[in-house]
């Protein structure tokens, strides 16, 4: 899975796993979102503060910088102020990504973690490293949605492969314009 293609489905997909989870928990009462679950990063508002920080880092890092801190939570006062920031950058990578040649996707990239600590690898194992990463505190944002008595929308890649193809459907029959 080391195509330009293959790994831009990744990237598509997990922006709409990810908006699918954060629209169910924007719906909450903002003392849930900050209510420690055990998770990760604590609360609803953490994990995604860090999701969505971690996206930005490796867009960053793809691009040659290496910042040495991320987001920190209470700079959102909500998780629409949240989504707002994570939109931005999912457009920024969106067009990142679009201007990239397709062979890009062999090129070695060199980083430094938020340590200092130097770190080099394939931006094909990178980019996948993003996909798994945002999907693993995805699982534990669903969790935390759950206890607090919320049912999360699914987020099964093979969901969003069965929309896509529907819509594509759609498209073909010109029901959608």
């Amino acid at each position: 899975m080391t195509n330009k293609d293959a790994l831009g489905r990744l990237l598509e997909y997990t922006v709409w796993a990810n908006r699918r989870v954060l629209r169910t928990a924007i719906q909450l009462p903002p003392a849930e979102l900050v209510k420690p679950l055990g998770g990760s990063f604590g609360s609803l508002r953490g994990t995604f503060t860090h999701m969505m920080g971690a996206e930005w880092l490796w867009l960053e890092r793809f691009q040659g910088r290496s910042p040495d801190k991320v987001f920190d939570e209470t700079e959102f006062d909500d998780l629409l102020a949240l989504r707002e920031r994570w939109g931005a950058i999912e457009d920024a990578r969106a067009r990142w990504f679009r201007d990239m040649p397709d062979d890009f996707v062999s090129r070695r990239v060199a980083y430094k973690t938020l340590a200092g600590n130097p770190g080099e690898a394939p931006m094909w194992q990178l980019i996948q490293h993003v996909a798994n990463h945002a999907t693993y505190h995805r699982g534990q944002a669903v969790f935390m949605l759950k206890l607090l008595g919320a049912t999360p929308a699914a987020t099964d890649l093979v969901l969003w492969d069965r929309e896509k193809l529907a819509l594509k459907e759609r498209e073909k029959a010109g029901l959608v314009g």
